[in-house]
């Protein structure tokens, strides 16, 4: 794997380890590394872990609306940024391609799914294995249901690592040219007041 500019192993040892350390406190600071593709993945689970639980809060039954409202808004900050740095990984990744001077016709193919969301599946995957754990120390609950959260888990850890050899794989294909990479612009309307009419309209009409 040293053909490639960042190992799937590294990113999900570091995003696994975060996701623990966050739980217990989430104002922790992460100490960038010499890899720009794991701090870009950092990012990226930051987002995710903050919409991970302000969903949570929303799909409570017993706070106010006008909470629901903030959490709401909160949500969609965070998903337009998390996409924004998905969208920076696959620009890095494009940089590093073209500097290292890889630059296929056009007539290579290309992978619908970039190594940017790829990374961004590996995040969400490891809060899923967090919570799923979470769910094997509860003493409310009976042995079936420990079992069976047991096999989900060792199902999530598995997806996580088939996410992590396609990753992988991606990079090679990317590296030896036989993939091309193409950023893919997801171009959010829904926070931009110049493109949602919800925003830029009247609304009182």
């Amino acid at each position: 794997m040293s053909c490639i500019p960042v190992t799937s192993k590294n990113i999900i040892d570091t995003l696994n380890t975060l996701t623990q350390q966050w739980h217990i406190d989430d104002g922790l600071f992460f100490n960038e590394v010499d890899n720009t593709f794991i701090n870009q993945a950092v990012i990226t689970h930051r987002f995710n872990f903050q919409l991970w639980h302000e969903e949570d809060i929303a799909r409570m039954r017993n706070i106010a609306d006008s909470k629901i409202a903030e959490v709401k808004r909160a949500i969609d900050g965070f998903n337009q940024s998390r996409n924004d740095s998905i969208q920076e990984w696959d620009s890095k990744m494009v940089y590093l391609l073209d500097k290292s001077g890889i630059k296929p016709t056009l007539d290579v193919p290309m992978n619908s799914e970039t190594p940017g969301s790829i990374a961004d599946r590996i995040s969400i995957m490891s809060l899923k294995i967090f919570h799923m754990a979470e769910q094997l120390n509860r003493t409310d609950v009976d042995e079936q249901h420990i079992k069976s959260c047991q096999t989900k888990l060792h199902t999530l850890q598995q997806q996580q690592q088939d996410l992590g050899e396609c990753l992988d794989q991606l990079q090679i294909e990317f590296f030896n040219g036989t993939k091309r990479l193409k950023v893919y612009f997801q171009h959010k309307m829904y926070n931009d007041p110049t493109l949602n009419p919800a925003l830029y309209g009247n609304l009182s009409k």
